[in-house]
């Protein structure tokens, strides 16, 4: 069963899982918070299930699917190399929403996460998407809306790693050259790693570029821990990420999931989750349902599938449809979604 992935208290934060200052208490390694941060759709959450090896984090190839703030540790011993030892780490990956300017309490929240977590962050690790032609060029980067973001990072202390994602989009290393030396050339970053979340390629060299460059100390978390986030909210999410896959560009935005239920039967093995899906209008929740309830099945049946590997059992996913009126443009409605 999966109850070591977070703390017992499904509200608790990062400071409520830390280990007590008398365990290991001589063993120093490097460890510390690392934020994952760049526009939507960057790659970012990508990246963190690529590190952790787990399909921790919804993915979809819809911009935002990210609205939460999560965390991944990541505990590895980085090889030697060159004049740097062999060094254990311990680095907690902080995935953050994609930076996008706009009305909205929603929108406003996720900013606020990632702005949040920028200022927070031990090491920043920006993500550029070398699939945008935009963002192949540093000029017209900066004109975007990460020009907050930015100004974040280089007002704070903390080292800043740029990695730039999907490189295999790139046509060949001539012309990813030019691409590396104009954004070294920019000072935003400490180093700059070409890599691809996806494949996994380059993606050892960014974790020893963020990991040499955390403060050493304690490990902040158990060793066998993954993360801060309950079962419930994981579960939550990977039903949305469902939702990203199988509706419309626009509707999965006016959509959120509240796990109402969530039932560990220890004489079966198995978990039973009831969930809600939240809609603005009437008109959305039939879109949601399906013609025979055809969509809403294919939902279930596709998360059900996700979260039984995630959490190593079989589980069985009740939905239901609501309707909550424009609750993503009013910062009350955000709040009884949970975003808070």
């Amino acid at each position: 069963m999966p109850g070591d992935m977070s703390p017992s208290d499904p509200n608790a934060d990062a400071a409520s899982a830390t280990l007590d200052p008398a365990d290991d208490a001589n063993e120093q390694v490097r460890t510390g918070f690392c934020a994952i941060l760049g526009l939507p759709n960057a790659g970012k959450s990508t990246l963190l299930n690529q590190v952790l090896n787990l399909r921790l984090v919804a993915v979809s190839p819809k911009p935002q699917t990210t609205r939460n703030r999560i965390l991944g540790v990541h505990g590895v011993t980085l090889p030697e190399r060159g004049d740097n030892p062999e060094q254990p780490v311990q680095i907690i990956f902080v995935d953050t929403p994609g930076i996008q300017q706009g009305p909205g309490a929603l929108r406003r929240y996720m900013r606020d996460q990632a702005l949040g977590a920028a200022g927070d962050a031990d090491v920043a690790l920006l993500m550029i998407d070398l699939a945008d032609p935009a963002q192949r060029d540093p000029a017209r980067f900066e004109d975007r809306d990460i020009a907050a973001l930015l100004a974040t990072l280089r007002a704070g202390k903390a080292p800043v790693v740029l990695a730039l994602n999907k490189v295999d989009t790139v046509r060949s290393k001539d012309a990813l050259l030019p691409i590396l030396e104009a954004y070294g050339a920019t000072g935003i970053a400490d180093e700059v790693v070409p890599m691809s979340a996806k494949t996994g390629d380059g993606v050892g060299r960014l974790v020893d570029a963020v990991g040499r460059r955390l403060p050493m100390g304690p490990r902040l978390f158990p060793e066998d821990m993954v993360t801060d986030r309950a079962e419930r909210f994981l579960a939550a999410e990977l039903i949305r990420e469902q939702l990203f896959h199988q509706l419309g560009q626009e509707l999965p935005y006016a959509t959120a999931v509240i796990v109402e239920s969530f039932e560990e039967r220890a004489g079966r093995g198995d978990v039973v989750i009831g969930a809600v899906i939240y809609v603005e209008r009437d008109s959305q929740k039939g879109i949601v349902v399906g013609k025979g309830g055809r969509r809403i099945k294919a939902v279930g049946q596709h998360a059900r599938e996700a979260i039984s590997q995630l959490l190593g059992c079989p589980a069985h996913v009740k939905l239901f449809v609501k309707v909550a009126s424009n609750w993503s443009r009013v910062e009350r409605g955000i709040r009884e979604m949970g975003y808070e």
